[in-house]
C-alpha cells in the first residue's frame, strides 16, 4: 500500500495533479450552480417588483 501512495518515487507530482484536477471538476461543477441560484433569485426580484408596480 505504501508503494501505492509512493507512486514509484513520482507522489509529489502525481498526487498533488489529482488534488488541482478534482479541485477544477468541482468548480467546474459548482460555478454554474451558483450562477443558476443567483440568477433565479434576481428573476424572482424583478418579478415581485413588477407585481408590486401593477397592483398600484
Amino acid at each position: 500500500m505504501t508503494e501505492f501512495f509512493q507512486m514509484g518515487g513520482y507522489a509529489m507530482y502525481v498526487w498533488p495533479a489529482y488534488a488541482i484536477t478534482a479541485a477544477a471538476l468541482i468548480i467546474t461543477v459548482i460555478s454554474p450552480l451558483r450562477r443558476r441560484l443567483r440568477m433565479l433569485r434576481e428573476l424572482s426580484a424583478i418579478a415581485a417588483q413588477r407585481d408590486i408596480h401593477r397592483s398600484e
